[in-house]
């Protein structure tokens, strides 16, 4: 087995089978305790019901009767060859920010798609968001193939409607799996009633998927997210988002601009020398150099841009509609600042991708804008492509987050 697991997300609209085929998949890999599925059957028999695996997910009552997955939810499974953690991201258009914020996190993404019903509305807004994100591996699965009769000619037809739209968005998906994930078929072992489709079977999709690979060797980055003072030390805390950290290396400090040492690498009941990408730590520096939250701790050669402008892709969430004079809060990591967004390039209906306006003024719910961002303070900034910490972030007015975006150029 890899050592390493692999995260993805799972989008498609909000009736196409995601919570059925999750179910299906911690069914498929021996993932559920006995009593889960004993609670399962009997959940789905006192309904009338053949066995529901689409309850798993559903552990609220209101779900249940509403047959709506609200939050994002973090699964896990594992098959022969490495562990996977599935972020489960809600397709009801109300909870597309929660599906932001489950998706930034993954390695691959999987579209889920009713081969009966074909390309819908969120069907599109959702793999806009894969493509926004930078997600390259994608695997579609075209899902319910029972209610076609198993039909090659259906699945070719929706095949073909999807491929077209995705040249739209510049990306090619790595397979078009056929699947019954309420009937099991083409999951985890071939199914006789599509002996027609040569390709793999989810689970081996999933297999083929490559994991990212480690930023240990990149350039340090690591933002600070809180300082203690312990008897006579001030500790830093951080997570290391890229590089590594060693005692006795130089290091320089935004924004100050400073230069010191590592003095030390602090964990419960250990003094590591060293510590890497992923890792969670704490630090002390000498000198005593003055350091908080909102700092980030780099390479002194080749760090991230410091910066009060950049441009970016943002995704407007909120239901008040946003006009160019209005002062917002940015944060991103551990940083924060007030900012204004100075030019609005493009509107765009995310939906279908349409331009709505250049040059434009205003922002309404659920539309996404390329736009050009100016802060108040200097921020440690990277492109999302190159450091996602430092290339993400969060809009807010008057403590409520707005808007969600990345950095597309500094």
């Amino acid at each position: 087995m890899d050592d390493s697991n692999l995260k993805f997300v799972i989008v498609g609209h909000v009736d196409h089978g995601k919570s059925t085929l999750i179910g299906r998949l911690l069914y498929d890999t021996d993932s559920l305790p006995p009593d889960k599925i004993e609670e399962i059957k009997k959940t789905s028999k006192e309904l009338g019901r053949e066995t529901e695996f689409a309850y798993l997910l559903d552990h609220l009552e209101e779900e249940r009767t509403q047959g709506i997955t609200i939050d994002t939810t973090q699964v896990f499974f594992k098959t022969k060859k490495r562990e996977y953690v599935i972020i489960d991201a809600p397709g009801h258009v109300e909870f597309v920010k929660n599906m932001i914020t489950g998706a930034s996190q993954a390695e691959a993404g999987v579209l889920i798609v009713d081969v009966k019903e074909g390309l819908k509305e969120q069907t599109r807004r959702h793999s806009f968001f894969l493509s926004l994100l930078g997600i390259k591996q994608i695997i579609v699965v075209l899902n319910k193939m029972d209610l076609v009769a198993y039909s090659k000619e259906r699945f070719e037809e929706v095949k073909r409607e999807l491929e077209s739209f995705f040249s739209s968005l510049g990306f090619i998906p790595l397979n078009y799996i056929p699947i019954s994930a309420y009937r099991g078929d083409n999951i985890s072992k071939k199914s006789d009633k599509l002996n027609w489709f040569e390709g793999p079977t989810f689970l081996e999709s999933l297999d083929a998927l490559k994991c990212k690979g480690s930023k240990e060797k990149e350039p340090l980055i690591l933002p600070v997210q809180d300082v203690y003072k312990i008897q006579d030390k001030r500790i830093a805390v951080g997570r290391i988002e890229a590089g590594r950290l060693k005692v006795a290396d130089l290091v320089k400090i935004l924004p100050s601009g400073l230069n010191t040492k590592i003095l030390s690498i602090e964990k419960f009941k250990e003094r590591p020398q060293e510590a890497v990408a992923g890792e969670s730590i704490g630090f002390t520096l000498k000198n005593d150099v003055f350091i908080e939250r909102g700092n980030v701790v780099c390479s002194p050669l080749n760090g991230p841009s410091f910066t009060d402008n950049f441009s970016a892709i943002i995704f407007w969430f909120s239901k008040n509609e946003f006009s160019k004079e209005k002062r917002l809060e940015i944060r991103c990591a551990t940083q924060k600042s007030t900012c204004k967004i100075e030019r609005i390039r493009e509107r765009i209906d995310s939906s279908t991708l349409n331009v709505i306006e250049e040059d434009a003024e205003v922002l309404k719910n659920l539309e996404v804008a390329k736009v050009d961002i100016k802060t108040k303070k200097p921020l440690a900034l990277k492109n999302f492509s190159e450091v996602e910490e430092l290339g993400r972030f969060v809009l807010s007015q008057e403590g409520n987050i707005c808007a969600g975006g990345i950095i597309t150029s500094v």
